[in-house]
């Protein structure tokens, strides 16, 4: 959600490096869960924008703000499904962060510390 800081010139101190290393980083990887979550129509609409936050911000304006049919059907999916034999692990556990982070998106969190 932060803006992207400047890029550090050559002689940039160490920590200042670091901050925008660390931005890049995350902003890839919130990028990767976005578009593993996006049809094929949407993912080639977003892909020429660099900052996750701005295609989230896209895919509001597109769909509306928080849902509560989102983050009801993301917690349905989330409680709900199970590994299919022979399915990749890898797959499984990035499908269930994407609908966990869906949830947190639209208002929500599972804490695990709540008694059941």
């Amino acid at each position: 959600m932060e803006d992207c800081p400047p890029f550090p010139p050559p002689n940039a101190a160490r920590n200042v490096r670091e901050v925008y290393k660390k931005w890049t980083q995350a902003n890839k990887k919130a990028q990767a869960y976005i578009f593993a979550s996006l049809n094929d129509v949407l993912d080639k609409k977003h892909e020429p924008m660099i900052i996750a936050h701005k295609i989230m911000e896209s895919l509001r304006g597109m769909f509306g703000q928080p849902s509560m049919q989102l983050r009801h059907d993301a917690m349905k999916f989330i409680f709900n499904s199970m590994m299919k034999k022979g399915t990749s692990i890898r797959q499984h556990v990035l499908n269930k962060m994407i609908h966990f982070n869906v949830v947190k998106m639209n208002g929500s969190s599972i804490d695990e510390g709540q008694p059941g």
